[in-house]
């Protein structure tokens, strides 16, 4: 899968750098899928939410922060919608970011 864009997770870093590392193996380990459907997420990250609209919700650290990512199956492209602390979470509605 492809990651758009890397640069939005390394400023989330910057910022909150008690994830780096949480952020960096999540990243790698995108990458080097090709999940061809929601299902093989839940099978690598059991703890991901599949939402409506090809979105997928990862915690990371314990559920401290979360991904909003939208994907493209077809094309293996990953766009993160949002990234931010649980309580940033509450506060958005992850169907439309």
């Amino acid at each position: 899968m492809r990651v758009i864009a890397k640069r939005t997770l390394k400023e989330f870093w910057f910022k909150y750098p008690d994830c780096e590392q949480q952020l960096k193996a999540w990243h790698q380990e995108a990458e080097r899928e090709s999940w061809s459907n929601p299902n093989i997420i839940k099978l690598k990250f059991p703890t991901s939410s599949i939402i409506s609209d090809n979105r997928v919700v990862f915690n990371i650290k314990g559920n401290k922060y979360r991904i909003v990512v939208k994907i493209n199956y077809d094309f293996q492209i990953i766009w993160i919608r949002f990234i931010g602390t649980h309580e940033q979470y509450d506060k958005i509605d992850a169907k439309t970011v």
